[in-house]
């Protein structure tokens, strides 16, 4: 491909690439003292919101709780999706069949059978696309919860 995307195919390849199967992401997250955290998690995508399992004691969770607010990138470096996500809510796995069915079948892992895991659904806020420096320009999708295409 030649030239930058525009905003309409780069929300397209966004919700393409966060549909797919398997999907790693990194997280990040800090501590009320500001500590940062990152961590590398299986991502699914319920076509509204972004999904994670982690451990509920897991600093993740716990950060989350506490701030209600994560980073989460998608992708390559040169083919990466920024997402500011706010934590909608944290759902002890084994009470949503859909949620758990949902992120298992997309996911490829099943934490319904591990004790202690909780589902962490994020609302994004902005999401942000590009490939190289020819994308930087437009390279945010949503401002405030709103797509922008």
């Amino acid at each position: 491909m030649t030239g930058p995307r525009d905003r309409a195919t780069r929300r397209a390849d966004t919700l393409a690439r966060w549909a797919e199967s398997e999907v790693d992401c990194w997280v990040a997250t800090a501590s009320p003292e500001g500590v940062a955290h990152l961590v590398p998690l299986s991502l699914a995508w319920t076509g509204e919101r972004l999904v994670v399992a982690v451990q509920e004691s897991s600093r993740t969770a716990r950060d989350l709780r506490a701030s209600g607010r994560a980073r989460v990138a998608v992708g390559p470096t040169r083919d990466v999706t920024m997402v500011d996500a706010v934590l909608e809510r944290a759902v002890p796995v084994g009470t949503d069949d859909a949620l758990g069915a949902a992120y298992a079948a997309q996911a490829d892992w099943d934490p319904r059978g591990s004790d202690g895991y909780v589902y962490l659904v994020l609302r994004p806020e902005r999401v942000q696309a590009w490939r190289e420096a020819d994308e930087i320009a437009g390279r945010t999708l949503m401002r405030d919860g709103a797509w922008l295409t």
